[in-house]
């Protein structure tokens, strides 16, 4: 008996803990735009550790993709190439936070600081680490092959960074902004590089432009006008019809990311019918909201929630150092399936599959190491600054035991 008591003792400190998160925070937030961006978030890195492989190939590794060899696995890309939710989230978030500090009086140039700090602070220690990693993965005598797939993995997360601050910084002039205007320069540049045979690099005009369409769609949706059901199911049936038409009679990738070998990328930069798709993920998005918010009622789902948006730029940041410390580690004791191997057949997805607990451990390692830099950026210094919509729980004092510190989401 006393045994038994002992394995039932946590549930419930874990039920008070998640209690605890559910009374700080405001009762006014809107926990359905926590929960889609966590969703997002653990999309991009579920899709990550998914689709791409590390290859032992003699004394190198490289970077492959099991979409290479498996094509019908497309499917895949569909469900965890999330970015254009999370674009989405953040277009809304910054909108009203913009509106909260100019009501409070705050400047740009002080909010514009102020968010740009909580990106950026976090990604010091990720190109501290890597640099020093890089250095001696040289000196020790590793391929600069290896060198450059591990260092280019690690840093890829980067690229969205640089996209987001763009846009973060364009807010003011986002607000008014018809996500139309972008999604009409996204349709002429992918006329001009594929229907005419214009240049290439015309593409990347469609990394600022592509996720534009969706932030502005977050802009919208803190302007109120995508409340009602029909704009969501327009954004919905509009974007699969488009991307469906545009992958089976235009000749763009079936996968929604790069494929290693692949003539063109969806991703890399963004092409019409990425942002299509990206269209459709948020009129769902938009149509869960209910749903979520009826789901975050509940203490355990709140609190669950609630931790990932604390800790969201960690996670972002250094999952793909996760999985590649893995896989160096592991490779001490030979080549293993899932993780060395290439990514071939069904043999290695369920291999990989059976991996996926151990980057989320190395990732947890991460997260203990690192993530006092993203919480060190969401000080309460901060809170005149951002606005109180930001803010995921509140500090509380209850019988001399302080609740979880006030934190701001990204």
């Amino acid at each position: 008996m006393p045994d038994t008591l002992e394995k039932r003792r946590p549930r419930p400190a874990l039920r008070r803990a998640a209690a605890r998160i559910d009374r700080a925070t405001p009762p006014r937030r809107d926990r359905a735009v926590d929960a889609l961006r966590a969703l997002a978030i653990l999309g991009v890195v579920l899709g990550h550790w998914l689709v791409t492989a590390l290859v032992a190939d003699g004394g190198s590794l490289r970077a492959a993709s099991p979409l290479a060899a498996m094509p019908w696995l497309a499917p895949v890309s569909w469900t965890f190439q999330t970015l254009a939710v999370f674009f989405m989230v953040g277009g809304h978030v910054a909108t009203r936070s913009l509106a909260s500090a100019r009501a409070r009086g705050v400047g740009y140039a002080a909010w514009l600081g102020a968010r740009l700090g909580r990106l950026f602070v976090p990604v010091t220690a990720v190109a501290a680490v890597w640099t020093v990693a890089a250095a001696g993965l040289l000196l020790g005598g590793a391929s600069f092959v290896t060198v450059h797939t591990v260092v280019k993995l690690a840093l890829s997360p980067l690229w969205f960074l640089l996209v987001f601050a763009v846009l973060t910084a364009a807010t003011p002039l986002v607000t008014r902004l018809n996500p139309l205007w972008p999604l009409a320069v996204v349709l002429h540049v992918d006329l001009v590089r594929f229907g005419l045979g214009g240049p290439a690099w015309l593409g990347w005009v469609n990394l600022a432009a592509g996720w534009l369409v969706p932030y502005s769609l977050g802009a919208a949706w803190a302007r109120g006008e995508l409340e009602r059901p029909r704009a969501g199911w327009t954004l919905l049936v509009g974007g699969a019809v488009a991307a469906t038409v545009l992958v089976r009679w235009a000749g763009y990738p079936a996968s929604m990311v790069g494929v290693p070998g692949a003539a063109v990328s969806n991703l890399n930069p963004p092409t019409l019918a990425a942002v299509a798709f990206g269209l459709a993920q948020c009129g769902l998005a938009l149509l869960l909201r209910d749903r979520l918010r009826r789901a975050m009622r509940r203490p355990l789902a709140w609190a669950a929630v609630a931790l990932v948006n604390l800790s969201a730029m960690t996670v972002f940041l250094w999952h793909q150092t996760a999985m590649m410390a893995t896989t160096a580690t592991a490779l001490t004791a030979g080549r293993l399936p899932g993780l060395h191997t290439v990514p071939d057949g069904l043999d290695w997805v369920a291999a990989r599959l059976l991996w996926l607990p151990v980057f989320g451990l190395a990732l947890l390692v991460c997260w203990a190491a690192f993530h006092g830099l993203e919480k060190g950026t969401s000080r309460p210094r901060g809170r005149r600054l951002g606005g109180s919509r930001s803010t995921v729980v509140r500090v509380h004092h209850r019988s001399g035991r302080p609740e979880p510190k006030a934190a701001r989401s990204a």
